[in-house]
């Protein structure tokens, strides 16, 4: 399975958009800081969406397509699965 998953500052925050082929452990990474960069310079370490995927191309395609997106729409797609931004780490943690 590949993610295109979303993680925020706070809700209609700073935005990250990625790819993985490991959810959690990619999450963790950022809520740790583990890896220096714009999630860890900008505390965007709350997983607000992801969707799966069997294939990397069609995670990686789909990734492409969001990052072109406007931010409403990106703040629109969230909010149909998630309308509070809560953080949906547990939902993928072991």
């Amino acid at each position: 399975m590949f993610y295109v998953y979303f993680m925020a500052s706070k809700p209609h925050g700073t935005l990250y958009v990625g790819v993985t082929s490991d959810l959690a452990k990619r999450v963790f990474e950022h809520k740790s800081k583990a890896v220096p960069g714009f999630t860890a310079r900008y505390r965007v370490d709350t997983l607000v969406w992801f969707e799966a995927h069997d294939a990397v191309e069609a995670a990686i395609r789909r990734e492409k397509q969001i990052k072109e997106w406007k931010r409403e729409w990106i703040f629109n797609l969230t909010e149909q699965d998630n309308l509070h931004w809560v953080d949906l780490f547990s939902d993928v943690a072991p």
